[in-house]
């Protein structure tokens, strides 16, 4: 992924330079041709196409952005009701992911997201121990991040 990104960058400069328009749409003009030429050449370079894993690392944002707000709701009803009625514990999330970056990125994004915190992480990484400020089951609450979070993070890291 990272020579692609090169090469359309460098194309697109090509592309700018020889055209001796050093302007953004001369750039803009390059990178769309680079792009085009990186995806023609896409089998005999390394990885998948760059642009594939771009659009899956901007959903997980925007998935992020979606469960970010949800947990802000429910966390600002619980802050805003007169008698707090809360169920907090903790629980063993069991982790699939492989590589060190896919957790420590799990564990961010889970301890971003108001009323969740990481505890710890088990030595193999097996298993991730999380708080939440107000969990009906823990069967919920894995299924969620599950479904959420680890799905796409798998996506992102295939070669």
């Amino acid at each position: 992924m990272p020579l692609q990104i090169l090469i359309n960058l460098f194309l697109a400069f090509l592309w700018m330079f020889m055209g001796s328009n050093f302007n953004v749409a001369s750039f803009f003009t390059g990178y769309i041709m680079g792009l085009i030429a990186v995806y023609m050449l896409r089998r005999f370079l390394p990885g998948s196409f760059y642009l594939k894993r771009v659009w899956l690392i901007i959903k997980l944002f925007f998935i992020f952005i979606s469960e970010m707000v949800k947990a802000n709701i429910q966390v600002a009803k619980i802050v805003l009701s007169p008698k707090i009625d809360i169920h907090p514990g903790f629980y063993a999330y069991p982790c699939d992911l492989e590589e060190d970056w896919e957790v420590v990125l799990l564990s961010s994004l889970i301890t971003l997201t108001p009323g969740t915190v990481v505890v710890a992480i088990s030595d193999d990484h097996s298993k991730i121990y999380i708080h939440g400020i107000d969990m009906k089951s823990a069967e919920e609450e894995i299924e969620s991040i599950k479904n959420a979070f680890e799905k796409v993070i798998k996506e992102v890291a295939k070669p």
